[in-house]
């Protein structure tokens, strides 16, 4: 595995019309070769970023697509801040946690072993207020690193796809692809 490629967008939308065009080319190679293609999402603009551009992809076909929840906290399946309303542990894919810095703290998370075996990483990140985190999970900083600076694909791609503001304190190199580039 090489190291993450980091592209920055002018704009979340520009940002989500080549993510769906990532995840469909990933999708239609894995299922075109016989095997399976398995998507897991986390929660926050995510969603609402691929429930618009997942569908514009022409031809798409979800059919045969696995999806899980990386990133599912721990409320009732009604409650607004739920990803989905169920994901059961099994065999360490999974984990609870009870720390996460963002309300509600108990959570389930996919184990690190398990998005390292993945063949493709995708992190999304946007606005302003994301900035100094994603500074320090790719360029490091004072204490411990951060779970997501931990991820490391050992036969996989790794991206982080993230616009302007959120790209606006990174000092290290970072693509901007031009209007309707394919990752």
């Amino acid at each position: 595995m090489s190291g993450p490629r980091v592209v920055v967008f002018p704009s979340v939308a520009e940002l989500g019309s080549t993510l769906a065009q990532l995840v469909s080319s990933r999708a239609e190679k894995a299922l075109g070769t016989g095997e399976s293609f398995s998507l897991g999402l986390s929660g926050g603009s995510l969603v609402s970023i691929l429930s618009k551009e997942l569908p514009a992809v022409p031809s798409l076909d979800c059919s045969r697509w696995l999806i899980g929840f990386c990133d599912e906290r721990l409320v009732p399946f009604s409650d607004p801040e739920s990803t989905y309303g169920l994901y059961k542990e099994s065999q360490r894919t999974v984990a609870p946690i009870s720390d996460s810095p963002k309300p509600p703290p108990q959570r389930v998370t996919m184990t690190l072993p398990t998005v390292n075996a993945a063949r493709c990483v995708v992190f999304v990140s946007t606005g302003g207020s994301k900035a100094p985190v994603l500074k320090q999970v790719l360029e490091g900083g004072e204490g411990p690193a951060l779970p997501a600076a931990l991820v490391a694909p050992r036969q996989g791609e790794l991206f982080w796809l993230v616009d302007e503001p959120a790209a606006a304190s990174l000092t290290s190199q970072v693509e901007r692809p031009g209007p309707g580039a394919k990752l």
